[in-house]
């Protein structure tokens, strides 16, 4: 059974940086895809980045460009999300998911998902 497990949340002043890391385990599997989500209290959980497996395309909800890059390294099956210029607004518990069937930029497309890592922004 695949289990994605995420590392690299806390707590940073505004204007600062994280790098958020999800490792895949748990056999063997394809991955078309994988992406990064986030969700406030109180909010639904909403697109952040995504990457394709093979062709390393990407993808950005477009409050975050140019502050964040998601990258993946193929031999670890792991992805990570560089964010910089950190700001309140982002915080949220980022969720890592994988294989999307459907719009890859809405939550009810992914059907494996990481517990979740804590990011708060201080202003």
């Amino acid at each position: 059974q695949v289990q994605l497990v995420e590392s690299g949340g806390g707590l940073v002043q505004a204007g600062g940086s994280l790098r958020l890391s999800c490792a895949a385990s748990g056999g063997t599997f394809y991955i078309g895809g994988m992406a990064w989500f986030r969700q406030a209290p109180g909010k639904e959980r909403e697109f952040v980045s995504a990457i394709h497996w093979d062709s390393g395309s990407t993808w950005y909800e477009d409050s975050v460009k140019g502050r964040f890059t998601i990258s993946r390294d193929h031999a670890k099956i792991e992805v990570y999300l560089h964010m910089k210029n950190l700001k309140p607004e982002d915080t949220a518990v980022y969720y890592c998911a994988a294989d999307p069937d459907g719009d890859f930029r809405s939550y009810k497309s992914w059907d494996r998902w990481g517990q979740g890592t804590q990011v708060t922004v201080s202003s």
